[in-house]
């Protein structure tokens, strides 16, 4: 076992530990319920012993209604701890795991962006809604019968010492061999159910993203290779839940085994025992009534064993989730940010995502207060990885980015971006509706702000030919409504916002030329005295742009306003004419030039 894996499993018990102290008080009211339950059980297997000496061999009938009573009694009881142990603890087993849910959630959405660049959604929701689960099992009725179990065993053990101690020393040893199986059984299936809940992890994130992109996979026809990856998968996961259910049937089968060894050796030394004199008959069935009532919770100890073994299996994966830093970790240490003006300052910024492709090379520039900036250059040259840490997405390697003046690595992200807006190239909408998801940027905004910024953005128009209007449902993703519906919805959110500080990001990419015209005039309103970044490629959008950034493989290569770049005839003007000629060909044979 490797040191990481020894560091989380070690976390893990301590995580364990701290799940118990936090329900110190139900798991208490549970133990005391459970001692109730276990000696009550107790009565009715002793009460034979005096059936058989005291009623039957000595005649003693005036016993007789005495022990119906504590026999009924000892019944009542036993049901009664059984029923308010099973509620007691179960639902605090459940609370625990939606307590546990709620946390892995905080935390999760609480990750920098890049740990997401990494990770499938789909696979995430599983570890947030599955792994938990197993904690039940520490929680719930699992660890409690592990505890029962034990009370049991002390407490038969004892009085089967007190009947036959020589017996009950070769039924203690052949225990021992038990419970040794039981522990390397334990530790053999825990690393199978980790890799049980990882694969299922998987095949939920693999399922997710098909879903997601149903309509790629049926316009290539792969539904057939996805169905494919699917039972791959599925397969896999069978296999390994065979493995656990064949490891917990060998456990079970072993205990059976065991109580029919007991049992065979009940018979010969008992029935010797009792023909020497040793016991009287009423002893020896008073031990097989305790030796009963000690073997059932001992192979019950096997099943649950095995299920708290899952349990720390899935803290191993929580923790392992658990320790990723959090975007806000050091938060409490930044300062407060107020009254943004927004000017953007970044002084030599370096950036890479891995240690050999530089993404970001020594960039420097100024983004004065109410000042548009357009960055501009070939796919690929770092126009969307400069304006994610404009964002606060990512930290630079080197260099710094001042925000009024204040480096942007010392101010609490949540007080920046709360005067930030955004519109991204890809933009998304909630399943919901359409006022909800404008309101998303601001949820106390009443429905006149909301037809506001739809009138400035152009969303009221095409919402007012919905049956709905404002109430009409845009489906998962936003998949009821049009490319250019959708960027519109994004656009008014953001404008809804009222940041300081504004990312454009391809916002214009899925309009048509008609609502293009008639957004243009919203953003220009939007603008004022906004501090806003620009990304576009098409580049007739970004004319009036105080200043325009090209960049290439990280670097700014050329900077100036429009005239200025065009005038020069370097970098930006061979891509403003190519796209000219690009588009007056594409207008003049569209057919010929779609795939070209």
């Amino acid at each position: 076992m490797s040191d990481k894996r020894r560091k989380i499993t070690w976390s893990a018990w301590h995580q364990a530990r701290q799940l118990m102290w936090r329900y110190r008080r139900t798991l208490t009211v549970g133990f005391v319920l459970m001692i109730i339950n276990r000696v009550s059980s107790f009565f009715l297997p002793g009460t034979s012993k005096w059936l058989i000496d005291e009623v039957i061999g000595n005649g003693r009938m005036d016993l007789l209604t005495p022990l119906a009573l504590v026999a009924v009694g000892a019944t009542v009881v036993q049901a009664g701890s059984s029923y308010l142990l099973s509620n007691v603890i179960s639902i605090a087993g459940q609370r625990a795991i939606m307590e546990m849910c709620r946390d892995i959630h905080d935390h999760v959405i609480h990750l920098p962006a890049k740990f997401f660049e990494k990770h499938k959604s789909g696979e995430l929701i599983s570890r947030v809604m599955n792994d938990a689960q197993g904690i039940r099992n520490l929680m719930g009725t699992g660890i409690v019968m592990l505890a029962g179990g034990v009370v049991t065993a002390i407490l038969a053990l004892t009085i089967l010492f007190v009947l036959y101690w020589q017996l009950t020393l070769i039924i203690c040893l052949i225990l021992v061999v038990f419970g040794g199986f039981m522990a390397y059984a334990f530790r053999a299936l825990r690393p199978v159910f980790r890799e049980r809940q990882k694969i299922r992890s998987d095949v939920t994130g693999s399922l997710g993203e098909t879903l997601g992109g149903i309509r790629l996979v049926k316009v290539y026809g792969a539904e057939n290779r996805e169905q494919q990856k699917f039972s791959d998968g599925a397969y896999h996961l069978f296999s390994l839940i065979s493995k656990t259910i064949r490891g917990t049937s060998a456990t079970v089968a072993l205990g059976t085994v065991i109580v029919g060894v007991i049992g065979a050796l009940m018979i010969v030394l008992g029935g010797r025992a009792i023909t020497e004199g040793v016991l009287t008959l009423g002893d020896f069935v008073m031990y097989l009534f305790v030796v009963g009532v000690m073997v059932a919770p001992i192979i019950q100890m096997a099943m649950v064993g095995t299920q708290v073994s899952e349990a720390f299996a899935g803290l191993d994966r929580i923790r392992e989730l658990m320790t990723e830093a959090r975007e806000d970790e050091d938060e409490s240490q930044r300062k407060v940010l107020t009254g943004v003006r927004g000017e953007v300052i970044l002084e030599d910024v370096h950036f890479r995502y891995d240690e050999t492709v530089p993404v970001i090379q020594g960039v420097s520039l100024q983004a004065r207060e109410g000042m548009t900036t357009a960055l501009v250059g070939s796919s690929g040259s770092g126009k969307s990885t400069l304006v994610s840490l404009i964002m606060g997405f990512s930290q630079p390697q080197k260099g710094r980015i001042l925000i009024d003046g204040q480096d942007l690595s010392t101010l609490k992200l949540k007080d920046y971006r709360s005067y930030l807006g955004v519109v991204m190239q890809d933009e998304f909408l909630f399943d919901g509706t359409i006022s909800n998801n404008i309101r998303y940027a601001k949820p106390d905004a009443n429905d006149a702000e909301i037809e506001h910024v739809s009138r400035i953005a152009n969303v009221h128009e095409f919402v007012q030919g919905f049956p709905d209007a404002y109430n009409t449902i845009v489906g998962e993703r936003g998949v009821k409504l049009s490319g250019g519906q959708r960027q519109r919805i994004a656009i008014a959110r953001a404008i809804l916002a009222n940041p300081r500080i504004l990312v454009l990001d391809e916002a214009t990419s899925n309009l048509d030329t008609e609502s293009e015209a008639l957004i243009q005039e919203g953003f220009r309103n939007l603008r004022k005295g906004r501090t806003t970044f620009v990304i576009a490629h098409r580049l007739s959008t970004i004319q009036s742009a105080d200043q325009i950034l090209v960049l290439e493989e990280g670097r700014i290569v050329e900077r100036g306003n429009h005239s200025k770049l065009y005038k020069i005839g370097g970098r930006y003007r061979e891509l403003h004419d190519q796209q000219f000629r690009y588009e007056k060909d594409l207008y003049i044979n569209p057919g010929e030039n779609f795939i070209q």
